[in-house]
Parts: structure tokens; C-alpha cells; sequence
């Protein structure tokens, strides 16, 4: 923001016109008051909770220096970390959240502001903190913020979902892999649940259907129209005074801010409460070198 760069986050659906109608629908009262948010994911698609494996030297065609980078140094071992699984080491990735949240999350956090947690508590499986736990659920508590008001977001990843009874009313069906059809829950999805009705959100982006539960009417709702992800990116670096719906500061920042918050809960196996001002855990200040990362000598900034 200081320095007037243009900036974009590469969560494509950002700029998916029916997901900002939804998120507008939700501001206007189409739910009334939101209480509760359910995300779940598919995710890990990847092994997870595991111990690292035993070194074996390092292959002539690889420069395993540069391939670890600013992380901590680990001996190499083949098929460990690359191509797809350095997603659940600790040093190197951020877990089932931090692969899918973004996307997941991006409907609520644009209907409610989903930003500055006051804790966040999760149930996990014992790990040693090097590799992210098979499966999670993550509770993350947000106060009132101007006339939002509080609400509470649950997590799901390594197949934990919501209640079944929670989908009771849910008509909409989703397609799987093999193109048939799916009854719900879907895969990855929403359920943002209001007092006077409910939204289903079906897939990683809202990209499989939205469904409003409760005998409300739809309400028509003004809403941004995006040009598209690319073309908004480029409208952006063309005039300033124009930035794109992900931008750094006031969007993707932020965002991303409030579901790695869910690795730190993780970590403790339990809860924390956290400073949204000043960054901190005010319960367990040995989190704060999870916050602040201490790079290996050579990549510090």
C-alpha cells in the first residue's frame, strides 16, 4: 500500500460473479444474523502425520541446498517431499488449511469480514510438529465488528465433516470424479447458517452450486461484476485507483491472516487466544516463533 503496488492473490474465484452475489445476498440479511460458519475440505490429498524418513545421499542432479531454501536443514530422503507431498511438512508447506483455506473460506470472509479472531481451538491427532496431523477440526471464535455481528467458524480437513443433520434440508446434488451424481456433503464446501435461513456453498470455490435453505425470498443484490481474474489484474496495474478484489492489504492479507491462525492451534493441540493488533498468542508465547519464522543463515530478510 505504501509503495502503490499493484497486487493480486491467485485465488482465481475471487472474481466468480455468483460467489460475490452470495457474499452481497448474505450482507443484505439474506440469512439474518450469522452464527455459525461449517468449511470443510477434502484435503490432505497427500500423506500427512508422518515421521521423516531415513537420509539417502543426495542425487548428482539435484542442488538439495537450494531446493530447501530459507527452512530449517533436513538430510534429503526421495519421494518424501517432492513433488506434491512437501505440502505437509511443516518446514516447507502449510497443511490442509493453509493449502485450501483461502479458496474454501473466500465466500464468508467476503459476506462477513471474517478477519482479527479473538482464539482459535483445534482437535487433532498427536504429531511431532514436523509433519501437519492427518486430520483436524479448528474453531475459530470472531467478535462483533460495526454491525456484524459475532459469529464462529468451524474447520474440517482429513475427512471430519459437520453433523449429517446439518444437510437435512440440502437438495442440492454435486457430480463426482466418475460424473455422477453426489448427494450432499460435497467434497469441499460451505454452510453459512443464519436465524432465518441457511447457505449451501457445494465445492472448493462455490463452483458447484449455491442453495439457500429457508422459506425466504432471494433477494436481488448490486455486487461488483469482476471482468475476470486476469483482466481485473490487469485493470489494476493499469490504474491504481482501481485494485483488485484480492489485493494484499485489504484482502488477501488479511485472509490469509485469520486461517493460518488454525496452524498455530494445531501446533498447541488446543486453544489460543490471539492479539489481531500486535500479532501475538497471548497464551502461549512459545507460538511466537511460529509467527515469526527465524530463518537459516544466508536467507535472512
Amino acid at each position: 500500500r505504501e509503495m502503490g503496488v499493484a497486487t493480486q492473490m491467485g485465488n482465481q474465484y475471487t472474481a466468480f460473479d455468483p460467489m460475490r452475489k452470495a457474499a452481497h445476498q448474505i450482507k443484505a440479511g439474506q440469512l439474518g444474523t450469522v452464527k455459525e460458519v461449517h468449511i470443510w475440505t477434502n484435503r490432505p490429498v497427500w500423506p500427512q502425520g508422518e515421521h521423516r524418513p531415513m537420509m539417502q545421499p543426495v542425487p548428482e542432479t539435484l542442488n538439495w541446498e537450494a531446493w530447501i531454501g530459507p527452512a530449517p536443514w533436513r538430510p534429503y530422503a526421495p519421494t518424501a517431499y517432492h513433488d506434491f507431498r512437501w505440502r505437509g511438512w511443516r518446514d516447507f508447506g502449510t497443511g490442509a488449511v493453509g493449502d485450501m483455506a483461502c479458496h474454501t473460506c473466500n465466500l464468508p470472509f467476503m459476506a462477513l469480514n471474517m478477519r482479527d479472531p479473538t482464539s482459535v481451538e483445534a482437535e487433532c491427532p498427536e504429531h511431532d510438529g514436523d509433519s501437519y496431523p492427518a486430520r483436524s477440526k479448528i474453531k475459530f471464535e470472531f467478535p462483533k465488528i460495526g454491525t456484524r455481528e459475532a459469529f464462529t467458524m468451524f474447520w474440517y480437513d482429513g475427512g471430519n465433516l459437520p453433523a449429517p443433520e446439518m444437510f437435512k434440508d440440502v437438495t442440492l446434488t454435486t457430480k463426482g470424479d466418475d460424473g455422477k451424481e453426489v448427494p450432499p456433503p460435497c467434497a469441499s464446501g460451505v454452510l453459512l447458517v443464519g436465524d432465518k435461513a441457511t447457505m449451501y456453498a457445494a465445492g472448493d470455490y462455490a463452483d458447484q452450486g449455491i442453495q439457500i435453505i429457508g422459506d425466504v425470498p432471494e433477494l436481488q443484490v448490486d455486487y461488483p461484476h469482476s471482468p475476470g481474474h486476469e483482466k481485473e489484474w490487469i485493470n489494476a496495474i493499469k490504474d491504481r485507483s482501481k485494485p483488485a478484489m484480492s489485493n494484499f492489504p485489504d484482502y488477501a492479507g488479511p485472509l490469509t491472516e485469520t486461517i493460518l491462525l488454525g496452524n498455530l492451534a494445531v501446533w498447541k493441540r488446543g486453544r489460543v487466544e490471539w492479539d489481531p493488533v500486535n500479532l501475538k498468542p497471548l497464551n502461549d508465547p512459545s507460538l511466537e516463533r511460529i509467527v515469526r519464522t527465524e530463518y537459516r543463515k544466508g536467507y535472512e530478510i
